[in-house]
């Protein structure tokens, strides 16, 4: 049966928790310790199921319902159109039914199939946690223990939150310890890690010349979201960059990004496209993701908050040359068996396991999906 029908698509929410509570970015308050994971399941009728995250609303479970699996999805390009809101899910449902992981199921030409994965990642729970601290050296060492608590779960790569002067502190004092928060953490995980900073357009042009100049000691590999896109402002920072020696790289796209983003990234002015895995897609990621190799630019699709990312992305480092990282969310969801996979030496090792390699417990998924949850069968 090679092209069967969808007789159940089954959507449910599973909640899960982090390690520890995370705090502000430079624009939103606290994050906290929950994280919230809308799952659907798709069930063929010759049995086979494929299941991930997924915001379908009933409208459009009741739209795939007995809908041939060709109409919905091709190997060839992924999801279509109307199969979209099931994008993961329907690349898990490809992979069990090849029987092979999803990462197989898009390698691009050249790549190495008898090698298992390992796709480098990095920690994104360098929040703005210390906003309780009045002591800017304390509040250093707060963040700084946090990396190491990272490093500790095998991460060699740290993104740290900055722009406390945006909103959360005063713009003198709020800048005065992201520097020292930098430093810190650069101090606690050593010379051979990656750093990079996230602004989340808490920044403007002379405050991220301010902290790139402070900071060049610490050897930051990205400036991420330093203001909202700007062709003008991000070719001015590129000059002044080259005129003092610095060479971090200007990281993009993860929220409401301008539509000339990809222009300004192919004019020189961008180098990490970094739209959203979830509300950009699994399947348009494949596509852009060539066309960014083709560009010479690099691939690190954000997900934060959104668990089932943190595997999901993994498999993107098979198809595309410039992948530079997964962003690595740490959180544990009961009902979702993770443990195939392992964050290693700053790297996610992928299990060589059909579709995305994760087990959903059904018991724990049928007591989510009676709770408030949706199913629609043929």
């Amino acid at each position: 049966m090679n092209n069967p029908r969808i007789t159940t698509v089954e959507w449910a929410r599973l909640e899960g928790t982090r390690p520890r509570k995370a705090g502000c970015n430079a624009r939103l308050g606290e994050h906290g310790s929950i994280v919230r994971v809308p799952l659907a399941r798709l069930t063929t009728e010759d049995g086979t199921t494929g299941w991930g995250r997924s915001a379908a609303t009933p409208e459009q479970m009741e739209q795939i319902l007995g809908r041939r699996l060709a109409e919905l999805f091709t190997p060839e390009h992924g999801a279509t159109t109307l199969g979209l809101p099931f994008d993961l899910p329907l690349w898990d449902l490809a992979g069990q039914r090849a029987g092979v992981p999803v990462y197989r199921l898009v390698a691009r030409a050249g790549w190495d199939a008898a090698q298992p994965l390992r796709a480098p990642c990095y920690d994104t729970s360098l929040y703005i946690d210390d906003l309780q601290v009045a002591d800017d050296e304390e509040a250093a060492a707060l963040i700084a223990d946090e990396a190491r608590q990272g490093a500790a779960r095998g991460h060699r790569s740290f993104k740290i939150k900055v722009g406390r002067g945006a909103r959360h502190m005063g713009l003198a004092a709020g800048t005065r310890r992201d520097i020292l928060v930098i430093k810190a953490v650069r101090a606690a995980v050593g010379r051979a890690a990656v750093i990079m900073i996230d602004a989340n357009n808490g920044y403007n042009l002379n405050l991220a010349k301010q902290v790139l100049a402070e900071t060049a000691d610490s050897s930051i590999f990205w400036l991420e979201e330093a203001f909202h896109e700007d062709n003008v402002l991000y070719e001015d920072l590129r000059l002044w960059q080259r005129a003092h020696g610095l060479s971090v790289l200007i990281a993009d796209g993860e929220g409401y990004a301008s539509p000339r983003l990809l222009d300004w990234a192919r004019a020189g002015f961008v180098d990490v496209i970094q739209y959203d895995i979830f509300s950009y897609g699994f399947t348009p990621w494949l596509t852009l993701g060539r066309e960014l190799d083709q560009a010479g630019l690099r691939s690190a699709p954000h997900h934060y908050g959104g668990f089932y990312g943190n595997y999901a992305v993994a498999h993107l480092a098979a198809a595309i040359e410039k992948f530079t990282f997964a962003e690595w969310d740490e959180a544990s969801v009961p009902g979702v068996d993770t443990s195939a996979y392992a964050v290693q030496e700053g790297h996610v090792q992928v299990p060589n396991a059909p579709g995305f390699g994760l087990t959903l417990d059904e018991e724990h998924f049928q007591r989510a999906l009676a709770a408030d949850g949706h199913r629609a069968s043929l």
